[in-house]
């Protein structure tokens, strides 16, 4: 049977410390810990029972709570600043994915523009346009749609 290893060390959002142990870790009450979830600060897992379980990113979460809050921000400035961190993340994000879509259609129009010059006559057949000589005149063609 193949699946996790039970002696692996479980992944940092696996929800496994109870409140008490949560509190311990990271120095908090546990009456404080529920009020972070009652207000929307943090959101433990549940076990089936109800009881709450944090992970190690939520341990992580409530450690950075806490130094706000000693640092005398309150909870709506906490709720603001972990908001605005939020969108930043999710904006870095977002930057990166439209950074290698960009890359990936300059390269696509680079490879099209050497197809071009190595065969001018290329796919649609339209000659490349250059300048008629003195005296010469052009026609130009015009499709309809």
């Amino acid at each position: 049977m193949r699946g996790r290893d039970p002696f692996a060390a479980p992944g940092p959002d696996a929800a496994v410390y109870v409140i008490s142990v949560a509190a311990e870790l990271t120095g908090l009450h546990p009456q404080t810990l529920r009020t972070y979830e009652r207000v929307g600060l943090i959101t433990p897992g549940r076990t089936g029972g109800g009881g709450r379980r944090y992970s190690h990113r939520d341990i992580e979460l409530l450690r950075q709570i806490a130094d706000l809050t000693a640092s005398g921000i309150g909870i709506e400035g906490v709720r603001r600043i972990m908001d605005l961190e939020h969108r930043a993340r999710a904006l870095a994000a977002r930057n990166e994915e439209l950074l290698a879509e960009l890359q990936a259609t300059r390269e696509a129009l680079h490879q099209a523009l050497d197809q071009r010059r190595a065969d001018p006559l290329g796919p649609n057949k339209l000659p490349v346009l250059r300048q008629p000589a003195p005296g010469q005149s052009m026609v130009v063609w015009r499709r309809r749609p």
